[in-house]
């Protein structure tokens, strides 16, 4: 199955008379790179929550942020003065210098600010922890739904693309009676521009016969490249599919195709080689945005 490694997850829970909103956004990346944003409340459970997130999102650059309101006011509320006044301070300051009259509104803004009301039932025991923990999940799962619907529409474009290649590599036969008559030309001009020096290499004779007999066979690489396509398109329906997987096949097709380039000494040929190679490129470009 593809799954994309963009995605959106977002949930929220009720603790100990609080109102916790999670959120997990994922982009593109070659591995797994996290970056947390959590109250300090929760900060402490850092590890577990890097764990959950490194088991089941696998691979992208990963975004979690954690906020969250006093929705009980009977919770026995404190305030952090010392740190009530570094945010108070903070805001004056840029309010004087843009000429900005705050006015006591600036109060309630303050109150807001992160970790300036705490409350007296700040436990995160294991209680806490399994509700917080259940909405972690919820979030992660629905970023991953988020990522399967992607993934579907990401496969639909790299199956019309390798579509696209299939086609292009049965146009060839339709040349290749042409190319080998163009061939056997150059053959026999050589073989008479030998024939004319009076003295025959047969060492000579026989390498230019077998320079020009693989030149004029590229059933080989037909074959495989069918077989490539064919594996691929297989293996993006699977469950173990993967980008880098994935990528290893493309790298294959890439080949067989280059290949057929080099040997083709066509110019219709050389055209359905480079679509080949186009529709190639629009698959790798594709493949970096699957985990």
């Amino acid at each position: 199955m593809a799954t994309s490694m963009t995605g959106y997850g977002k949930s929220t829970c009720q603790i100990n008379g609080k109102a916790f909103n999670i959120e997990i956004k994922a982009l593109n990346s070659k591995s797994l790179d996290l970056f947390l944003k959590m109250p300090q409340i929760v900060r402490e459970k850092e590890n577990q929550i890097r764990n959950l997130l490194s088991e089941k999102l696998i691979r992208g650059k990963i975004e979690f942020i954690v906020t969250y309101e006093n929705t009980d006011v009977q919770s026995g509320l404190s305030i952090n003065k010392a740190l009530f006044k570094q945010y108070y301070k903070a805001i004056k300051s840029i309010a004087d210098e843009l000429d900005v009259n705050v006015g006591e509104a600036v109060i309630n803004t303050v109150m807001k600010m992160p970790d300036v009301v705490t409350s007296s039932t700040e436990d995160f025991g294991s209680a806490q922890w399994e509700i917080f923990e259940n909405c972690i999940n919820e979030a992660i799962a629905n970023l991953i739904e988020f990522r399967k619907s992607e993934g579907e529409h990401l496969k639909k474009d790299i199956n019309n693309n390798i579509q696209s290649i299939k086609n292009l590599l049965d146009e060839i036969p339709k040349h290749e009676g042409e190319r080998i008559d163009q061939l056997k030309l150059k053959m026999t001009s050589a073989l008479s521009s030998i024939a004319e020096k009076g003295q025959l290499d047969t060492n000579r004779f026989e390498q230019e016969l077998i320079y020009y007999f693989e030149k004029l066979d590229i059933n080989e690489e037909k074959v495989r490249l069918g077989k490539h396509l064919q594996y691929f398109t297989e293996t993006i329906k699977t469950e173990e599919s993967s980008g880098k997987k994935l990528g290893f096949i493309s790298q294959e097709i890439g080949r067989e195709i280059n290949t057929i380039g080099s040997k083709a000494q066509h110019a219709e040929m050389q055209k359905i080689v480079v679509q080949m190679k186009d529709e190639l490129e629009k698959i790798k470009e594709q493949l970096m945005n699957l985990i």
